[in-house]
């Protein structure tokens, strides 16, 4: 554990392995996924319902490397049918936190952004 404790990381190394990180919470469908499950535990279909557009690939593979990262926590059921339900862990409720902002700030100001880029399409 040593080792860690003299770890500084520097997302602007491309050598890195925090700006993997970066990339993993910062995708579209991470954001969303960490902010639905801001709300609580979800079953994988009621995920997707709620991330609308996402593909059942794409969640998939989002859920899995927020797995890796330690933000997500995938709990099964060994029951007919399985059964797994999905929930933030300590870090994935930080990440989420820090990132609700932005979806809030985002929202807000979507009429600046549709009056900018029709100024930029009127160029």
């Amino acid at each position: 554990m040593e080792e860690f404790e003299e770890l500084v990381a520097d997302v602007f190394s491309r050598k890195c392995t925090s700006r993997t990180v970066l990339e993993t919470i910062t995708g579209r469908w991470a954001i969303l996924a960490l902010a639905a499950l801001h709300e609580g535990p979800y079953r994988f279909n009621a995920l997707r319902r709620r991330v609308d557009g996402v593909s059942e690939k794409m969640l998939s593979q989002t859920l899995q490397a927020l797995e890796r990262d330690g933000m997500v926590l995938r709990e099964a059921e060994h029951t007919i049918p399985p059964r797994v339900e999905y929930s933030l862990t300590p870090l994935g409720r930080e990440a989420a936190e820090r990132l609700l902002p932005l979806i809030a700030w985002t929202e807000e100001r979507m009429p600046d952004v549709v009056a900018a880029r029709e100024r930029h399409e009127a160029r």
